[in-house]
């Protein structure tokens, strides 16, 4: 299959105005200007006269198929607000992946999402990164787990406190993160010690201490929630700690810090931008955030949080971004190549590069432009939707 006549957006950093993308089977096999592309071609080919074409949009970090769409408690799975801490919480045993959401996002191109459980907990479970197109969960997956979810601030206080269990305090919070990885460090210890000395009796199996143990050996990154500024520092307070490869999701008060995490060297998420300021937490939410952050330097992707804000209006909230500042470029490389990489999947997906994943946005006019219409989009080569 090719797709020919077409602005090529790459985003590994070249842009071709008129240009086409071979596939070969579910991977990308080239790239280049149609004065380069293959005269006798055999298979299908797509005009896409003139458009864009771009690779599939991923949204690093949603709750896709874990609160159902119009079902409500029945279709609720992603939150198990009765224990502060489940890090054996595994998202592709709560995701529903007929849930009709799964087709919007296809239809505005979103190809690839990373979603989980909620913020209920301070140690929420294990995100799962997946395509959106099948039937079987086990067969979406591109990564899992993908991430080890971490909650600081208002959502778990608010869920703790109605239960009048703790914690009910940022304190008792991260006071119950630290506990807890430090008990996976013991708990990794004694497995070493076993290992090396047969006298040496193994602890007995733990399952949130086991999730917990790629956390501590630095091979499974957080998602730490975190809006306000004071928590993004506990966080990476918390990281630096324990020597995690951490992620901020959110960040809503980023932009009062931004040149403080680019010293830390620290990754964001942001968003959701497109909504109101619902809880005290948002009181400082503003479109300008991630071209803050990207002016300073930090690598930035852009959510929507679905279903706070419907997954397919992940290209809107992008838009958004420019309007607050941030160029198109930047903007698009945060919900494509940034939200890959940020999500350790930038190796199989997030650019038009030869040996990539074949998933491809075919669109009318410039992808941020909401007059813009999708006209077909592949996912591992195949075309889903057009």
């Amino acid at each position: 299959m090719r797709i020919i006549n077409g602005n090529v957006l790459t985003m590994d950093g070249l842009t071709i105005p008129s240009g086409y993308v071979a596939v070969s089977g579910d991977q990308i096999a080239r790239v280049g200007p149609m004065e380069e592309c293959p005269e006798n071609w055999e298979g299908e080919t797509l005009d896409a006269q003139g458009g864009y074409v771009l690779p599939g949009l991923i949204d690093a970090h949603c709750h896709l198929g874990m609160f159902g769409d119009a079902l409500g408690f029945e279709g609720d799975d992603g939150n198990e607000s009765t224990d502060p801490c489940t890090p054996q919480l595994r998202a592709i045993d709560g995701v529903n992946p007929l849930d009709r959401c799964f087709e919007e996002a296809r239809a505005a191109g979103v190809t690839t999402v990373l979603t989980g459980p909620g913020s209920a907990n301070p140690v929420a479970g294990q995100f799962a990164a997946i395509k959106t197109t099948g039937r079987w969960v086990d067969a979406m997956v591109v990564k899992a787990p993908a991430a080890m979810k971490l909650a600081l601030g208002e959502n778990p206080k608010s869920v703790y406190n109605e239960r009048h269990e703790t914690p009910v305090t940022r304190m008792a919070t991260a006071s119950l993160i630290r506990e807890n990885l430090r008990k996976a460090l013991e708990y990794a210890e004694k497995l070493e010690r076993a290992a090396a000395d047969e006298e040496e009796d193994k602890p007995d199996f733990d399952p949130k201490l086991e999730a917990l143990l790629p956390v501590v050996r630095g091979e499974l990154p957080v998602h730490i929630h975190a809006h306000r500024a004071d928590d993004i520092a506990t966080g990476i307070r918390l990281a630096k700690e324990f020597s995690l490869d951490y992620v901020i999701v959110h960040g809503t008060e980023a932009h009062r810090i931004p040149d403080l995490l680019a010293q830390e060297g620290a990754r964001v998420i942001t968003g959701p931008s497109l909504g109101d300021r619902s809880k005290p937490e948002l009181a400082h939410m503003t479109l300008e955030n991630p071209a803050i952050l990207a002016m300073h330097g930090v690598k930035v992707a852009i959510c929507t949080d679905h279903p706070v804000i419907p997954v397919q209006y992940l290209p809107l909230c992008a838009a958004l971004a420019v309007r607050g500042g941030m160029p198109p470029e930047a903007a698009l490389a945060a919900i494509t190549i940034n939200a890959a990489e940020i999500a350790g999947i930038g190796h199989l997906v997030g650019s038009l590069t030869p040996g990539k994943q074949a998933d491809i946005v075919v669109t009318s006019g410039h992808p941020l432009n909401v007059l813009s219409r999708v006209r077909a989009v592949f996912i591992g080569g195949r075309q889903v939707v057009g």
